[in-house]
């Protein structure tokens, strides 16, 4: 008698279970699925002690006949795929009719669904069905899951405390819900309501529902297509930006996914916009034809590849890069708390921050171009730069379009942060950020120049490495060549420079090579792009007037004529702004000269 036997279904579906049901949420997001995929316009999720007592899924879909119903619970039992052409143009969210017989192995589940108006009412015990019968429901699908892994006690013990589960199902059902806006979604805990979305299609107001009133006003809609996909959602101003990844959120033909290309992209896209440590609130749908992904790749189908990556990340790149230069992203200063800070009475009450305000629309007024300007710091950090004759002369021929209007500095507070006034309102600028930008894009853009300046060195810099650095650094010579630094071997381990580009801040030739080079030497694959924007970022930092620095009026007005001259005037290359800005209306309000 042979050994290997055909596996007892109930066991397979046990074992089915460790892949797809590991906690409270993957029951919620396979019974949700099953719901969306069954058309419903209304969903509501229940939920006893974050789902670990019970589960109770309701909808209004199409609903099941008592053949379908029964069916449902056998493994690989499925209504969305019948051949092998279908798995490569999958339209549904749920596909391959694992999840219901694997909840069903591992927990008491009560089924009750209608079709045509007949009313089924299925009771299942770890799996095995007790009892089928009629049922008084008229409309969808309702199933309630108890008892989660009450048979396996080892998987149980595994399960996170209350909070963990509850916050993982929330920020699940958050991601439905923007991922089908016309779709209502009603989630509750122990009868406490925690998202009620209206389902009337209109994405903006389930941002709100999930995010609040003061991410819904800095969000920016955003659309774009090409001949793959097309793309549409809302981007975050750079200022609500969060510290946590889940922010992100990226749909693709509805499903919710995370793929780690594609957030790197979406990342990619706020460059030196914010810190390092913070990411962008996105809300990003993307439509393509399903024969150009592929969605059977992850057990959770979390992950999805993309045939045609590089075509998506362009357009990606393209539409959000537009949109975030052509707002305006100075950021007002918070006085929200006006009633609390001078106890005004009821009676009178203080509207929400008019936001607003004439800066919104470029200005048309002349201005220095930034390529020709002499920027630059002496030995104390003092600006001495001064605008060329040249420059002086094309000003009265042309016009340059501003994000921001001219702005005229009239103190400087703590040596640190420059004080300036325009017809609009007054303005705090950090005379650092502000500096780390400017030279931050004058070195970018030398950088992405083929035609780079240098210049000569009386007397050569002698540089000496490990020999393991020595190899490597060899490896990456001829990029450093490109960007103006030539390195020669110089005997064993040792490199000698006879020339720098023209941009290096003087006196501090030797520290902005051994720095350049240090990049060259990071951990992981190297890419030339992200090393030309980091020796940018760096340099930027060295060459730039710090705080406490010295900075008088007339210096502080070229800093800010440079500013505006910037293609992102709005934050310094790590992400922190510049500027910061009190409207009129801001300030007359603050002074109880405006009243509503």
């Amino acid at each position: 008698m042979g050994t290997i036997k055909v596996m007892d279904e109930n066991l397979a579906n046990k074992i089915a279970a460790g892949e797809v049901v590991e906690r409270c949420l993957n029951v919620v997001k396979e019974l949700v699925e099953n719901s969306i995929d069954a058309e419903s316009t209304e969903i509501k999720i229940n939920l006893i002690d974050s789902g670990t007592k019970k589960i109770v899924v309701s909808d209004n879909g199409i609903g099941m006949n008592k053949e379908d119903a029964t069916l449902a619970f056998s493994r690989h039992a499925t209504s969305k795929l019948k051949d092998l052409d279908d798995l490569f143009n999958i339209g549904t969210l749920g596909f391959r009719g694992e999840a219901l017989p694997s909840i069903a192995s591992v927990s008491h589940i009560f089924l009750q669904t209608s079709k045509d108006g007949v009313g089924t009412s299925i009771s299942l015990n770890g799996g095995v069905i007790e009892s089928v019968e009629n049922s008084d429901l008229s409309v969808g699908t309702t199933i309630e899951v108890r008892d989660l892994f009450y048979n396996t006690p080892v998987r149980l013990k595994y399960l996170k405390n209350l909070y963990t589960e509850l916050a993982l199902i929330i920020e699940y059902v958050n991601k439905m819900a923007l991922s089908y806006p016309s779709i209502r979604f009603v989630l509750t805990n122990n009868d406490k309501e925690l998202l009620n979305t209206s389902g009337d299609g209109n994405l903006l107001k389930v941002i709100y529902a999930v995010y609040g009133i003061d991410v819904t006003k800095k969000m920016i809609e955003i659309s774009g297509e090409n001949d793959d996909y097309v793309i549409s959602g809302y981007i975050g101003y750079p200022e609500i930006a969060k510290t946590s990844r889940n922010v992100i959120t990226t749909l693709v033909n509805g499903r919710v996914i995370k793929n780690l290309d594609l957030n790197r992209c979406l990342i990619d896209c706020y460059h030196t916009y914010i810190p390092k440590d913070k990411f962008p609130m996105i809300v990003l749908n993307i439509d393509v034809d399903p024969i150009l992904i592929d969605i059977n790749i992850h057990p959770q189908k979390m992950d999805i590849k993309f045939s045609k990556m590089e075509s998506l990340k362009e357009l990606i790149t393209k539409v959000i890069s537009s949109k975030l230069k052509e707002i305006l992203l100075v950021p007002h200063a918070n006085i929200r708390d006006l009633n609390t800070i001078y106890e005004v009475e009821d009676s009178l009450p203080l509207n929400t921050i008019n936001y607003e305000i004439d800066d919104v629309e470029p200005v048309k007024e002349t201005s220095p171009n930034l390529e020709e300007l002499s920027f630059d710091f002496d030995n104390d950090n003092k600006i001495t730069g001064t605008k060329t004759e040249e420059v002086v002369e094309e000003e009265k021929e042309e016009e340059t379009s501003y994000r921001i209007k001219e702005m005229i500095p009239v103190g400087i507070v703590h040596k640190t942060y420059i004080i300036a006034e325009n017809s609009s309102g007054m303005y705090i600028i950090d005379q650092h950020a502000a500096a780390e930008r400017i030279n931050y894009e004058k070195v970018l853009n030398a950088l992405l120049k083929d035609d780079y300046k240098i210049i000569d060195l009386l007397v050569p810099i002698r540089l000496e490495y490990p020999k393991d650095e020595f190899i490597r650094i060899k490896e990456h010579m001829d990029i450093l060549k490109s960007i103006g630094i030539s390195l020669e071997e110089f005997g064993d381990n040792t490199f000698i420079v006879r020339s720098h580009p023209t941009w290096f801040f003087e006196g501090y030739e030797r520290e902005a090579i051994e720095k350049i080079i240090a990049i060259t030497l990071e951990k992981g694959e190297f890419d030339k792009e992200k090393f030309i924007y980091k020796t940018a970022s760096t340099m930027a930092c060295k060459m730039s007037i710090k705080a406490n620095d010295y900075l008088d009026l007339s210096s502080a007005k070229i800093l800010l004529d440079n500013l505006r001259g910037c293609d992102n005037p709005f934050t310094c290359p790590h992400g922190r702004p510049t500027i910061i800005t009190y409207s009129n209306y801001d300030l007359e309000r603050l002074f109880k000269r405006a009243m509503n």
